[in-house]
């Protein structure tokens, strides 16, 4: 009876800590992870089922009924007002910046532990689709994955996961989202891989697996057979058309590289604008002039790929306001790279201006039609017999835009590959995607999506000891227990103050009034005169100080350049400042026993 009334009297448990009790007597750790993996694809596959529809029925409805029906002039106005509505549910319901899709992402892997908040699950959710129906020039698919990659964190969070199954999760969600997108998913878990830099292991191969095929099936689901760029080759590669793919992997490069440069410009002179309106009204302005003159800019731009992939580009460029001959192939040309050309500012405008979007759809745009202008510039130049198949040269332009601007080959191999339902292209799209990503790789060493956090030296890679120096925290190995020393204190002063004082055998010194550090005094400088009293008043702390062999700033040194600093210094100890004032030390045991542990939560198998 009185166990009884103890059960009553107990706090009830939430069904999530039954849950996590039953896990843990029932389910091991690595089993756990392979459910978590399956519902995080289907939840990934679900949320890229949501954002394609409310995107593609906020563009038929406007594009098809309001723009066909009525007048031009809404490919100016759609655009101002999409913006305007997502500035607004940025403001007033979510609250919250909404960051582009996968770049967010890799800085939450980066800094942030793995840990992406709750409104990330549902912020792009909100807004691409109104960035994307209105006209915004970007694409879905950094918003698909930053959804499930936040879904995929806060569900690990729930569960108690740690730091390296969080991001292996996070990573599950990507390969979902692109799986889910393009049912293509074997070209998802390459994704996932590339560009999140995941370590390939048994451990983590099979979670891929399990997300991208569970996804897959969702979409299956929902859309049933249709494919985003449905596609048949019909024109085998021949060996005698090698030397036109190597000329497309330099031109692959060169397009990379423009955007690449073009897109950061644009982010640089939009980040100096504080004001959220003033970004608006001159990145919607800019875009609604763009998108009125070109039409074809207009959301994703999948129709154009495909109409130029069926050999109908005509159809594609009817719509031009300047009502040229489309029957001169010379035109079609001008025109077609005038569309790459533009593309990439109309994406950045829309960036600029407060849209939420991603790139992955715009590369794919910009390569499938540099590639389509390459081969119809070869086949009507008049200097080759044999014609080439331009169809295969769209596909490949996109596979060599893809490897240069996002520096994932691998991806870029498999997804078209993929896409087209064979590998008749291996050859073709292998030679294309290594020369773009080679050539892009020498003049960038980062991609579009991590130019930002890899200028700051913040990005995980697939070096193992970068890594584990990006994941530390400088905070907790910052020592404060030093006592300062101004650098007018007398010898005197200084033993009574600080030597007496101290357990630590180094003494900061700094200005009185700013406390600017100004050099550091051993005690075995302090050693051989600390116990003759007649010098306690002639000398002083300037006297006997010396300048520290490096000095850390905890406001621009990266791990990494800590590291290179103690390693240059052969120090022990090196002082650190924030602000420009002295701030405290970190040691080199310190630091290697933080490096140590956090090497072995790094390499640890789930």
């Amino acid at each position: 009876m009185q166990d009884f009334l103890v059960d009553l009297n107990m706090p009830k448990q939430t069904i999530l800590k039954q849950v996590l009790i039953w896990r843990a007597k029932h389910i091991s750790h690595r089993q756990f992870v392979y459910i978590l993996s399956i519902v995080i694809g289907f939840t990934s596959g679900v949320g890229a089922v949501i954002l394609k529809n409310l995107t593609h029925f906020f563009q038929h409805l406007l594009e098809g009924n309001l723009i066909k029906y009525y007048h031009h002039a809404f490919y100016f106005l759609f655009p101002i007002i999409g913006l305007t509505i997502v500035y607004f549910i940025i403001k007033y319901v979510i609250r919250n910046k909404v960051s582009h899709g996968i770049p967010s992402t890799l800085f939450a892997i980066s800094k942030r532990k793995g840990i992406m908040k709750q409104y990330q699950m549902f912020g792009s959710i909100l807004t691409a689709p109104l960035t994307v129906g209105f006209g915004g020039s970007v694409g879905l698919e950094g918003p698909t994955v930053a959804t499930g990659a936040a879904i995929g964190s806060n569900i690990s969070r729930m569960f108690h996961m740690n730091q390296t199954t969080r991001n292996l999760l996070i990573g599950c969600a990507a390969a979902g989202a692109m799986s889910s997108i393009f049912k293509a998913p074997i070209a998802a878990i390459i994704f996932a891989i590339e560009v999140f830099s995941l370590d390939l292991t048994i451990a983590s191969m099979l979670p891929l697996l399990l997300a991208s095929l569970s996804a897959i099936l969702t979409s299956y689901f929902f859309f049933g057979d249709d494919i985003l760029l449905p596609f048949r080759i019909e024109d085998k590669f021949v060996i005698s058309d090698a030397p036109f793919y190597v000329v497309l992997g330099v031109f692959a490069a060169i397009t990379s590289i423009y955007f690449a440069q073009v897109y950061d410009k644009f982010q640089k002179f939009f980040d100096k604008i504080k004001s959220p309106i003033k970004r608006l009204v001159i990145g919607g302005i800019l875009l609604g002039i763009l998108i009125y003159f070109i039409p074809p800019l207009y959301g994703e731009g999948f129709d154009v790929i495909n109409n130029l992939i069926a050999g109908n580009p005509e159809k594609a460029l009817e719509n031009n306001i300047f009502q040229m001959d489309l029957t001169n192939i010379w035109i079609i040309v001008l025109l077609l790279a005038g569309l790459v050309f533009f593309k990439i500012i109309a994406s950045a405008l829309t960036f600029g201006a407060g849209g939420v979007g991603g790139i992955f759809a715009p590369t794919l745009f910009m390569g499938s039609i540099m590639g389509n202008c390459i081969a119809k510039i070869i086949n009507n130049c008049g200097l080759f017999g044999t014609p080439i198949s331009e169809s295969n040269f769209t596909l490949v332009g996109m596979a060599g835009l893809l490897a240069g601007v996002l520096h994932a080959p691998l991806t870029a191999i498999f997804l078209i590959a993929e896409l087209t339902s064979g590998y008749e292209l291996f050859i073709p799209l292998m030679l294309t995607a290594t020369i773009s990503f080679g050539i892009t790789k020498y003049f960038s060493s980062h991609s579009v999506y991590n130019m930002e956090l890899g200028r700051k030296g913040e990005l995980i890679t697939h070096d193992k000891d970068h890594a584990v120096l990006t994941l530390m925290d400088i905070d907790r190995v910052i020592e404060t227990n030093f006592v300062t020393i101004t650098s007018n204190m007398n010898l005197g002063e200084i033993v009574h103050t600080a030597v007496i004082k101290s357990n630590r055998n180094i003494f900061p010194v700094v200005k009185a009034k700013t406390q600017e550090l100004v050099g550091v005094i051993l005690l075995d400088d302090l050693r051989p005169i600390m116990f003759d009293q007649d010098l306690y008043g002639e000398i002083l702390a300037h006297d006997i100080m010396q300048p520290p062999p490096e000095v850390i700033d905890i406001d621009k040194d990266k791990m990494t350049e800590i590291m290179q600093k103690f390693q240059d210094s052969s120090a022990w100890n090196l002082p650190v400042i924030k602000d420009g004032k002295y701030f405290g030390f970190i040691s080199k045991s310190k630091l290697l026993t933080a490096y140590r542990r956090q090497l072995i939560n790094h390499t640890k198998e789930n």
